[in-house]
Order: C-alpha cells, then structure tokens, then sequence
C-alpha cells in the first residue's frame, strides 16, 4: 500500500513514520512518497526517518520529489499536511492581528482566517489534481485550519477526503485518565467544529461519568483543561470544552499574554525549526536524536500563552506525545483493512447536526469502515454553542467564497464576521495588513 504525504520535509512527519514502522500486520503501508516544495527540508526528513527505520525489518521504502503530480500518481492515501506561507507566513499572521488587538493564532480568529485564505486555493488545487491523477485515494487532511481546509476539498473529492485533529483524542484521554477509565473503553460525546468542540459525556458500562468529574473540584482541577478553563466555569456549561475555545471565552486575557510575551508561538517554531533543518542537514549530525529534542521542546511550550493567562502551570508529561499519527494510522487501517473503529473525525454533516447543511464539515465521532468515515448521530448542542458554531461556521464559508471568487469585500466580510474581531474597520485593516505581507493573497482583487 502506498502512502504520499504532502508536506513531506515537515518536521511531524517522523511522527507518522514511527506510527507505520510499529505497524507489521498484513495490508500496511509498504511504500511511503514525501513531497514539499523545500528540497532541503525534505533531504533533512528523509535523513530522520533513515535513522527511525534503522534496524526495523521490512520498513516502508521512502521516497521523496518536489513534483506534486508524480507524487499522487498510483497513491492509496495522500496524507495532507501543508504549510501555505511556511512558519514566517504563521509568525505575519500573529504581528499583524496582535497590531489591531486582535487574537492572530493559526486557526482562531483573523490568524486562522488569513490562514484559510491563503490555503484553501492550494488545498482546492490539490483535491483537483488527487481526483485526476489518483482518483481512487483517500485523503486525510491534516492541513489547517482543518476543518475550512476539509470542506474546501471535499467540494471536489467529496466523502473521500477526512479531517483529523489531535485535539478532541487528547481530551478524551485526560478526561478518562482522571476518572480512571481506559479511553479507548469509554465513548466520548463530542461534537462541534474543528478547534471548536465540546465533551459532553463519558459513558463506560452504559453510564456517564462526566457529572462525576464536574462534581468534584479536585479532579477538575487534575489535568489540563480544568485548570484552564477553572471549574466553576466547566460546571457552568456542564461541559469540558476543547482547549481552543479558551481563546473565546478568555480572549482579553489570551490576547493580552501573546501581546506580552517575548515571541509569538509562531515566531518561536520558525526560530526553532530553522535551527534543526540547519543541524540536520550537516552529514556528521545525528537527526533523529535532535529531532527528539526539538520536539519535546516543541510539546513542552504548546499553548504556552494560554496557561500563563490561566495561571495552569506546565504541561504534563503524558501531554507531550502528540497523536494525531495514531489516528491517521487508525482511519487507514480501518478503511484499508475493513477494520471497524469508532474516532472523532472531520466529516460532512449529512444531518447530524441539525443547525448546519448537510455539505458543511463538522467534527463528531464517527464509525470508519472500508466504505469510510460515518458520522454518528449527536444531540443537539445548547443554544449558546450553536451559536458559536453557526457563526464560525458563516465566517469559513465566506473565507471559501473570497478564495474563489477573489473579492476582497468577501474576505473583509470574513474578518468582520468572526466573533473575535469586533469592528468592520479592524477588519478592512486586517486585510490591508495581510495582503501586504501575504503574496499568496494577492488573489484579493
């Protein structure tokens, strides 16, 4: 079976090597294709992954090209997980919204929409050349803002192309740990959009433990989320949301901790990143290990913003592991294999939430077979979430209006739109600030 990953010199792609190299069951992925328009990140991956496979019997063949086409060509699965702009397009991003007093993070707020914007056209791109060239693929998407990026290909691959997030898989792993469940015995109630979620049950033998945690202060205040978000304000929504949505309901006190600290987020990892592509192209140098170190660094100082604004201390350990490689290796074996799973993955609605269309992507547990990912049926969502959700949701679907249409008024009414950005002036700022540092927007008529 043959894996392409675009994106391919990205530095979590060692992450889904190793998840393949501990898969030895019949049916795996025998071959895996990197491409990225960066030779030289793709020759430092290639170097890490070299020295992950070594001494591992039968471990997939690596290859890698910076041309797209021969990359998809004869794929099983692509696995998308691109950078439009590349980290100094994140770390623009973050200056210019931080300049308005707005939050500019990669997904959230005005740095997720300029994100879209210049990402949706090449990810439409991408889903054109998939359904020609490799018209018998699953796409898994990984690229963000995932879930706008999802529905944007799914517009041409339909139900053959799947979002996933690591997000609500490690919340639903904390929120078991605490109550001293096995995940992956438990079924997590989750439901809303990408980065924008909520647990609203934990059911293991038929009953849901959740209440039990929203009950008891010190186990709320045990693990990541209920020192965040604090528990008088869990019990208040009866719900333990997603850690972004910390940037909604605390977003002076989010904005005012990226506006103080030393560097953005996405500053640090261009700083950071930059210096292993250096180290790791030198030949004498021994990439895995400083891969490993550059990415416990990485995990440490995730949302480190945020639990500074919370006053949540550092990140715990299990924290640090990441796992978003284990749900693509689970969505692959499921669909490849016929081996029936149940994830929270990025799906169309099809119904399952009734306030949005049936096209629009949404993220809910899913049961995923060979005939690939089916959402399952969720209760409705109390009125003040489907209020988010129906607003971002307009908010993406007026970033895929502006990427195909070009107009700038679309993308002013994007910015102007979203809950966090709170002026039409700020907005038409916002994109006078991107399209001058963005050539990728300069699509915007």
């Amino acid at each position: 079976m043959r894996l392409t990953i675009l994106g391919g010199g990205g530095f979590r792609v060692p992450l889904v090597h190793g998840a393949l190299l501990a898969d030895h069951a019949e049916g795996r992925v025998t071959r895996v294709v990197l491409h990225d328009v960066d030779a030289g990140r793709l020759r430092a991956i290639t170097r890490v992954l070299a020295e992950q496979a070594d001494g591992v019997p039968d471990a997939p063949e690596v290859t890698a090209t910076t041309d797209l086409d021969e990359a998809l060509r004869g794929a099983d699965f692509v696995f998308s997980a691109i950078r439009v702009g590349g980290l100094e397009g994140r770390a623009n991003d973050e200056r210019v919204a931080l300049a308005e007093g707005v939050l500019g993070q990669e997904t959230v707020g005005a740095g997720g929409i300029a994100y879209g914007l210049r990402t949706v056209p090449v990810a439409v791109d991408i889903a054109r050349r998939v359904a020609r060239l490799a018209p018998h693929a699953w796409v898994i998407n990984f690229t963000n803002p995932a879930g706008l990026v999802t529905e944007a290909m799914s517009r041409h691959l339909g139900d053959r192309v799947i979002g996933i997030c690591d997000s609500p898989v490690g919340l639903g792993r904390r929120i078991a740990r605490v109550l001293g469940a096995r995940p992956r015995e438990a079924w997590i109630d989750y439901v809303g959009l990408n980065h924008l979620g909520w647990v609203r049950g934990l059911r293991v033998d038929g009953r849901d433990e959740l209440p039990r945690l929203l009950d008891d202060p010190a186990l709320l205040g045990s693990f990541e989320e209920g020192r965040l978000f604090g528990a008088d304000w869990l019990r208040s929504l009866g719900a333990i949301p997603n850690e972004y949505l910390h940037y909604y309901y605390f977003n002076r006190e989010a904005v005012g901790a990226y506006q103080r600290a030393e560097r953005t987020r996405g500053a640090f990892l261009h700083d950071q990143q930059a210096r292993f592509y250096a180290g790791a192209s030198d030949p004498g140098a021994a990439a895995l290990d400083l891969w490993e170190r550059t990415r416990a660094e990485r995990e440490a100082t995730y949302m480190a913003e945020n639990r500074e604004a919370a006053g949540a201390g550092e990140r715990e350990a299990d924290d640090l592991s990441g796992g978003y490689e284990k749900v693509a290796l689970a969505l692959m074996r499921a669909i490849a294999r016929d081996e029936r799973t149940t994830l929270i993955l990025n799906v169309r609605n099809r119904g399952t939430l009734s306030p949005l269309d049936g096209d629009a992507v949404i993220e809910v547990p899913c049961l995923v077979d060979a005939n690939g990912a089916h959402p399952v049926s969720v209760d409705p969502l109390p009125d003040h979430a489907t209020g988010l959700v129906c607003a971002v949701k307009a908010v993406e679907r007026e970033v895929l209006a502006a990427a195909h249409s070009g107009s700038r008024a679309t993308a002013v009414k994007a910015f102007a739109l979203h809950p966090l950005v709170d002026s039409v002036n700020v907005a038409r700022r916002l994109v006078d600030g991107y399209t001058a540092v963005h050539p990728g927007l300069a699509y915007l008529g």
